[in-house]
């Protein structure tokens, strides 16, 4: 199927999911069109919230006119791929432009918080898209292990580099520096529901 035929299959899905309660996403994965229920704990919430604030106050420096957005989704028709990370730098107009989806040769880094539900997603799928879609800055944080990886230097469908962290380092993202101490980790069962969310 090509991706003009997903792309409206997605955009169908995404009105019919406005019908329904809670939060759903719809991304474009190697099997197609996916609608998925987003259902992210409230320590996958707090860790995007202490990233965004973090690079939000560095960019002005780095790159004017660039924010730490959450909530568009990324495509590349060319591989076929539409993904909703859980967090993108990417310019402030691309949000007053139509249309769902922002794109991907238009995003400078993404952020991804591993789910329990689904962390080969981040580590395995996302992880070689986002290299084919040029995106030169990927960090993933895992509040499973409390540990972190940043990849950089796409080349093809893979990255050159890969940098592990722990939780409580310094962690170089690109241009800027991602703390680490305040953030969380899942707890055991039942101290930190963290429901079925894509990841």
């Amino acid at each position: 199927m090509d991706y003009a035929r997903m792309r409206a299959i997605a955009e169908d899905l995404l009105a019919y999911a406005e019908r329904l309660e809670g939060a759903w996403t719809v991304e474009i994965g190697p099997s197609g069109p996916i609608l998925a229920m987003a259902r992210p704990s409230k320590r996958h919430h707090g860790t995007v919230h202490r990233i965004r604030d973090q690079l939000d106050a560095q960019l002005p420096a780095t790159h004017p006119a660039y924010i730490c957005a959450n909530g568009p989704e990324i495509e590349h028709p060319e591989i076929g791929r539409m993904r909703h990370p859980d967090a993108l730098v990417i310019p402030e107009d691309v949000l007053d432009e139509e249309g769902l989806a922002v794109d991907a040769t238009r995003v400078l880094a993404v952020v991804e918080i591993v789910s329990p539900s689904n962390p080969d997603n981040d580590y395995g799928q996302k992880l070689t898209e986002y290299a084919a879609m040029g995106i030169a800055h990927y960090l993933i944080v895992d509040p499973r292990t409390g540990t972190i990886q940043v990849h950089s230097d796409p080349c093809g469908d893979r990255y050159r580099s890969k940098d592990p962290y722990i939780y409580g380092d310094s962690v170089p993202f690109g241009a800027w520096t991602v703390e680490t101490s305040a953030f969380r980790r899942y707890g055991k069962a039942g101290d930190d529901k963290a429901g079925t969310d894509v990841g």
